[in-house]
């Protein structure tokens, strides 16, 4: 071999070297980031609106890659549905935090509480025996549904939370709901501009779990 070819097989394995090593560092820091899993339905999946606009979304973009969102939060979902889907997705993602955020479409559906409860006991049960910490977030139904349906309804996250030792968001549209312009025409949906606010409702109860698993929070620009 001449002295250009050396030349050049040098320049190619100095290039494929590094090479590697970015590969190898952008492993390292991916393995690095604590995970958030959100399981959630149509709240948590930005329906109607842009996916970039969903509360999800602007979660990722305030910690600014300090951690990982999973967003397998699915339109139309239930608790039934979500526990099944779950374990898979525990062991693909080895989450740190599971977010909850379910039960709206088996209220809506008229679903029994003490199914809805069970279902979200199990998820619970099987995200803390793979060592991650979860958050419930709580909704609420309509009143037409009935003073006692109701009020079993949304007395299953408290319970639920009282009995893991959970923290609570009793009520992920708490300032929202009831705020005409913040909602989609189907009265169900928050709009875009209401995505910030359940953010808002989320940070308080999530950001003690984010600080346990090693996010600087003070480093964070909070939007």
């Amino acid at each position: 071999m001449n002295a250009l070819g050396r030349q050049a097989a040098l320049t190619f394995s100095a290039l494929w070297l590094a090479l590697l090593l970015m590969l190898a560092g952008g492993s390292a820091l991916a393995a690095s980031q604590p995970v958030v899993l959100v399981m959630g339905d149509s709240l948590s999946a930005a329906y109607g609106i842009e996916q970039r606009a969903g509360w999800v979304s602007l979660l990722q973009t305030r910690l600014d890659g300090k951690a990982r969102v999973v967003n397998a939060s699915i339109s139309g979902e239930t608790s039934s549905g979500a526990a099944a889907r779950l374990p898979d997705l525990l062991g693909q993602h080895r989450p740190e935090i599971v977010v909850l955020e379910l039960g709206g479409n088996d209220g809506l559906r008229g679903l029994p509480p003490g199914q809805m409860r069970a279902n979200l006991a199990r998820m619970i049960e099987a995200s803390q025996a793979a060592d991650a910490e979860v958050l419930l977030l709580g909704i609420d139904i309509p009143p037409n549904y009935g003073r006692a349906y109701r009020d079993a309804f949304t007395g299953v996250f408290t319970r639920l939370a009282d009995e893991h030792d959970l923290p609570l968001v009793p009520f992920l549209l708490e300032g929202i709901a009831l705020e005409d312009e913040l909602m989609q025409d189907d009265g169900i949906h928050p709009t875009a501009a209401a995505q910030p606010r359940i953010l808002e409702n989320v940070w308080p109860e999530l950001a003690p779990l984010l600080e346990e698993s090693g996010v600087a929070l003070a480093a964070l620009a909070q939007d």
